[in-house]
């Protein structure tokens, strides 16, 4: 699946929910089902600057796609980086350099986030985009 076919579909899975409790119940339960992170790259290289919880990311190249991993150390935040993980993991450089990021807007989740997991939120795009950005040089 495309970038934009996976986003589309989280955007259909969030349209089903009548209130944001109930989406944030279903953010809490993505993030529960995130694969975890090998120990090893819970490092300070791979934590997200400018987010109140601490959030891992690590990525590593597998043929022409990045595959990534994550966690956290908050529910929520760990439902939100698994969100940013199935849109943009298994997907080559360009793709995710290319990408736009309007569907975090059309579920609304940024607006419902404080102010601090809203720039948070920012700074895991902003992650997943520098490491597309490295391994898009190498290549």
């Amino acid at each position: 699946m495309t970038i934009q076919e996976i986003q589309d579909e989280i955007v259909d899975e969030f349209s089903m929910f009548d209130d944001w409790m109930q989406r944030y119940e279903y953010i809490i339960d993505l993030g529960k089902s995130l694969p975890l992170i090998d120990e090893q790259y819970k490092t300070e290289d791979n934590i997200i600057k400018g987010c109140q919880s601490k959030v891992w990311v690590h990525a590593e190249q597998n043929g022409d796609k990045i595959l990534f991993t994550a966690d956290s150390d908050a529910i929520l935040t760990k439902g939100i980086i698994a969100i940013l993980i199935r849109a943009f993991s298994n997907q080559n450089a360009a793709d995710i350099l290319e990408a736009n990021t309007n569907f975090i807007d059309e579920i609304g989740l940024k607006e419902h986030l404080s102010p601090t997991r809203a720039n948070g939120l920012v700074s895991m795009i902003k992650k997943i985009k520098l490491y597309a950005l490295a391994f898009n040089a190498k290549s």
